[in-house]
């Protein structure tokens, strides 16, 4: 089952699993227009599979509807989330409501129903919050960690990443749409960086969690990043946008100048896992008196990894990785198409 399955986490890793041995896939929001548009996508793409694809109305919030869909479900994907950091900072109990209340409700009916593996997607945001999303995905995270303790033969597990190019709501669509109106691309602050990835590599951190997880792991992709300003010029020198006419609009709500993948104290106990991180649930029980007497003075060499002093790709590497996606290429092929 996938939460939030007709965001775009649900439709990438949709279809890998497609034309898999996988007997049934269940797509799980509360959008019945987005689940009729998808049903009807797939049907004409993938008349030969689409039939494993079963469609449920339902909303994380209420746990009724999740123990309903959650029945003979070996493995769940959470991704239902609201994620715009904006409309958090001005509805942040409805981001509890989705985000925390949600995830506890999806890890209380897989519990329950015995579901082999749960993967929580989280995010860079909630590593050092400041928003009302980072805050709650934090809070989210350790939900999860905290029901891994005592979830049974169900691994719980999170995975947290960056931002994903061209996922719905990013901001190299609206960049696109801006070029072909002719007017200038906007940018909040061009010193800003930022993790950047692709879906596909999204799924890839996900997969690898779901394959070498333990209950209470949170796993980190080792991803590169690049300034807003060098994202914006890559865009530009794509689909023919002005650089010389990029407009600085100002940071909005919430947002920080650098994001945090891995903090500090997180450090202490990370795993390097070559292309991932992973970081161990503390385990340790209630009972603080022997910290007084025992005590554990080991410790990673591993420092903060942020946004900052990750790999930095310049303007001709982010070209090179907006090229690879499926998105980009139907983007200029479009335009390619109006201009015959």
């Amino acid at each position: 089952m996938i939460t939030g399955g007709t965001g775009s986490f649900g439709n990438a890793v949709l279809k890998r699993f497609l034309r898999t041995d996988i007997g049934e896939i269940r797509i799980f929001s509360r959008d019945e227009k987005k689940q009729d548009d998808m049903r009807h996508e797939y049907q004409a793409k993938y008349p030969d599979v689409a039939h494993k694809i079963k469609f449920y109305i339902g909303d994380v919030r209420d746990l009724n509807s999740c123990k309903s869909a959650m029945a003979n479900v070996d493995f769940v994907f959470h991704a239902a989330a609201l994620k715009q950091v904006p409309s958090c900072e001005f509805f942040p109990m409805e981001a509890v409501r989705t985000n925390v209340i949600g995830t506890d409700n999806i890890l209380t009916a897989a519990i329950e129903a015995k579901v082999q593996a749960v993967i929580c997607l989280s995010t860079d945001k909630a590593a050092y919050p400041i928003n009302a999303m980072g805050i709650t995905k934090a809070i989210e995270e350790k939900v999860a960690v905290a029901k891994s303790r005592n979830s049974g033969d169900t691994m719980i597990a999170c995975t947290r990443y960056g931002n994903v190019l061209c996922s719905r709501g990013s901001v190299v669509p609206l960049w696109i749409s801006q070029i072909k109106e002719g007017n200038p691309i906007t940018i909040t602050e061009p010193k800003m960086t930022r993790f950047i990835m692709s879906l596909d590599e999204a799924i890839d951190l996900v997969l690898f969690a779901f394959e070498h997880g333990r209950s209470g792991d949170i796993f980190v992709q080792k991803a590169p990043a690049c300034t807003i300003q060098t994202q914006a010029e890559a865009v530009c020198e794509i689909f023919g946008g002005d650089k010389s006419q990029i407009k600085v609009i100002g940071i909005r709500h919430g947002e920080k100048l650098y994001e945090t993948l891995l903090t500090n104290e997180e450090c202490a106990k990370a795993i390097d896992e070559g292309n991932f991180y992973r970081v161990p649930a503390d385990n340790r029980d209630l009972n603080y008196d022997k910290y007084f007497t025992e005590g554990n003075d080991k410790r990673n060499i591993l420092t903060e990894f942020n946004s900052d002093n990750t790999i930095r790709l310049n303007v001709e590497q982010v070209k090179e990785k907006l090229l690879s996606l499926e998105y980009i290429q139907n983007e200029l092929n479009g335009i390619e198409n109006i201009a015959k």
